[in-house]
């Protein structure tokens, strides 16, 4: 079946370099992007009841731009000053350079990781005297609460915002050739909007091993999968079965 359709589970690229867009000239093929589950903060209220005062702690510990958001709100709804003596330890650069949002960098303590969050736990190790806090979803991989415990420091988790499915029942009525999910929250999101969903001549694409095994939980086939040594990114994943699928169109 060839391919002219394609729709991306999450929002539309804000840079205009993006890799999609030259897959949509290239390949001449409709890319639309909705965002199958989105974040909402929780209350001043909410943190409070789960024991956290925002005083009692002198590091942060950022894994995500959602996660500096959402500190930074709770900060300003609990009319908390985030003193200039606070650490920041962020996983990576780019969550670092987000932080310059709500410090002065330079005069700020921030200390950044590669990448992962295990590339950022032996900076965190250094620092055994702080009194940490991890700022989170409610959907958070356990390997991270683990690695914080196995790293024998002090350290609290709170819930500061939710991972929510979104509405989609305007899509009831559209259909695409191809789907691309890059989270088992995207899978949980289709099947919460559309219970009796099937999947027939439907392409389904996906990132990451845990978004196909949410895939194939739910009985569905995995068409296109990413990364791989040969296909590392989505677009390359897609434009590859694109290729081949649309031969001699």
């Amino acid at each position: 079946m060839k391919v002219k359709t394609i729709l991306v589970s999450q929002p539309e690229p804000k840079i205009e370099n993006s890799p999609y867009f030259d897959l949509q000239e290239k390949q001449r093929v409709k890319i639309d992007f909705r965002s199958f589950i989105h974040v909402e903060g929780v209350s001043a209220k909410e943190i409070r009841h789960q024991k956290i005062d925002l005083k009692d702690f002198t590091a942060i510990i950022l894994t995500s731009r959602n996660a500096v958001d959402h500190f930074f709100r709770i900060a300003e709804e609990m009319r908390f000053k985030v003193p200039d003596s606070m650490k920041y330890f962020c996983q990576s650069e780019a969550v670092a350079y987000y932080l310059q949002k709500y410090v002065v960098y330079r005069k700020r303590k921030i200390y950044v990781g590669k990448r992962t969050f295990n590339e950022l736990s032996p900076l965190i190790k250094k620092y055994k005297d702080e009194k940490f806090l991890l700022p989170t979803t409610d959907k958070v991989k356990p390997a991270v609460p683990e690695l914080l415990n196995d790293l024998g420091i002090d350290w609290k988790q709170s819930t500061f915002y939710k991972t929510v499915v979104s509405d989609l029942s305007d899509l009831a009525n559209v259909s695409y050739d191809v789907l691309v999910f890059f989270s088992p929250s995207g899978i949980e999101s289709l099947f919460q909007n559309f219970p009796d969903f099937k999947q027939n001549e439907t392409k389904i694409a996906v990132f990451g091993n845990t978004t196909v095994k949410a895939v194939e939980d739910k009985g569905l086939r995995v068409d296109i999968a990413a990364p791989t040594p040969e296909t590392p990114s989505m677009t390359m994943a897609l434009q590859k079965y694109i290729e081949k699928a649309n031969k001699g169109k």
